[in-house]
């Protein structure tokens, strides 16, 4: 009876530590975070700046003011049209029925990319593979990366 017990308690603390063990891989405690390819920092400066800094990483316009994160929604020739809501923002792209606006209510901020260094894909038209990078390298769509120099 007393071998019973031992072997119902080992299998309730082993139990409770497959439980606690996912738990912790699905919050992020050890899980690795995903590198996006569709951020962009961007001068947030307003209309009447034309600094035009872009990067693909966090720091300081031409203006000296904290570049904008931002994700890609598209590309129209050499020109990525930007979400900048909350940083980390997944939202699905332009609004069907204002293309001034993501599908989250904010509104969209062109950017140039000639002249600043930034890869990107532009695989045709209007591209929706929203990928940038700071090197060349290829798009998840397997074209190379184009640079606006």
């Amino acid at each position: 009876m007393i071998e019973a017990r031992r072997y119902l308690a080992g299998c309730l603390i082993l139990g409770g530590l497959l439980l606690v063990v996912p738990a912790c891989a699905t919050t992020g405690v050890s899980r690795v975070q995903e590198v996006r390819k569709d951020v962009v920092y961007s001068c947030n400066c307003g209309p009447q700046c034309q600094c035009n800094s872009v990067s693909t990483e966090a720091g300081k316009c031409a203006c000296g003011k904290a570049l904008k994160w931002g994700h890609v929604l598209k590309v129209e020739g050499n020109d990525a049209l930007l979400c900048q809501c909350e940083e980390g923002c997944r939202c699905a792209g332009l609004a069907p029925n204002d293309p001034t606006q993501c599908t989250c209510g904010n509104a969209v901020k062109r950017v140039h990319l000639d002249g600043t260094g930034i890869h990107f894909c532009n695989c045709g038209g209007s591209c929706m593979c929203n990928t940038v990078s700071d090197r060349a390298e290829q798009c998840k769509c397997g074209m190379e990366l184009k640079k606006v120099d």
